[in-house]
């Protein structure tokens, strides 16, 4: 069932409806996500309608699609007040390693804030994980800012893709999965993958790549002459 269809419920369904108050701003705009919270715990997203919604608010369904094109957009919202946010700037535990794990954690918990939600339906699924990796993506942004400030990297030497190597691979390995991913792949990440490239890449002091040696060849087996 798509979500952002208004399907109605069945009117036997008994419907908590709030009295209609003025209200403007904030004030409404966090009546109606406690609403749309409430709605999403009473009946589960596949039924959650706007109309159901607007009613529990005790307003109109032109005022949240005002705010909300969509209901995707609204039961993101709703979720977002209720889990870990990805607004504002990240943690700063001192060190280029600390900000990234720190920001894929959030990531990861944010990208699963659906869990919390019955009856999920993949589109809303999928909506988050995409918003998480935006958001991951912008605060990983922040992250590298500070590190070059404190002397860890060079960003002229950063390429973008690799600054957003992080985030990306978090993304791919939670559109695999029905589960956030566990803590050490998020170390993996950074330890293995991230941060060899990013020194490699961005350190304005770090030497040159060691070489890795090679394999001595085997000794040629000595050809038999069979003639």
């Amino acid at each position: 069932m798509p979500l952002d269809r208004d399907t109605p419920l069945a009117e036997t369904r008994d419907r908590q409806t709030a009295p209609r108050t003025r209200r403007r701003g904030d004030t409404l705009e966090q009546a109606i996500l406690d609403a749309a919270w409430e709605e999403l715990a009473a009946v589960g997203s596949a039924e959650l309608t706007v109309a159901a919604v607007a009613a529990r608010a005790g307003t109109s369904k032109a005022v949240l699609y005002r705010r909300w094109p969509t209901r995707t957009d609204l039961l993101a919202a709703a979720i977002s007040r209720r889990v870990v946010d990805l607004a504002g700037p990240p943690p700063d535990t001192g060190s280029l390693r600390g900000d990234v794990i720190a920001v894929l954690t959030t990531m990861n918990q944010r990208a699963h804030a659906a869990q919390a939600v019955p009856d999920i339906g993949g589109d809303l699924a999928v909506h988050l994980r995409r918003q998480a990796h935006a958001d991951g993506a912008d605060q990983t942004g922040i992250v590298l800012d500070r590190a070059a400030g404190r002397g860890e990297i060079d960003l002229d030497t950063l390429p973008p893709r690799l600054a957003r190597l992080p985030v990306d691979l978090l993304h791919a390995e939670l559109s695999l999965r029905h589960s956030p991913a566990p803590d050490d792949l998020i170390v993996e990440i950074v330890d293995d993958l991230f941060l060899p490239l990013a020194f490699l890449r961005a350190s304005p002091t770090a030497p040159p790549a060691p070489h890795a040696p090679h394999a001595p060849h085997a000794p040629h087996a000595p050809r038999s002459d069979t003639r």
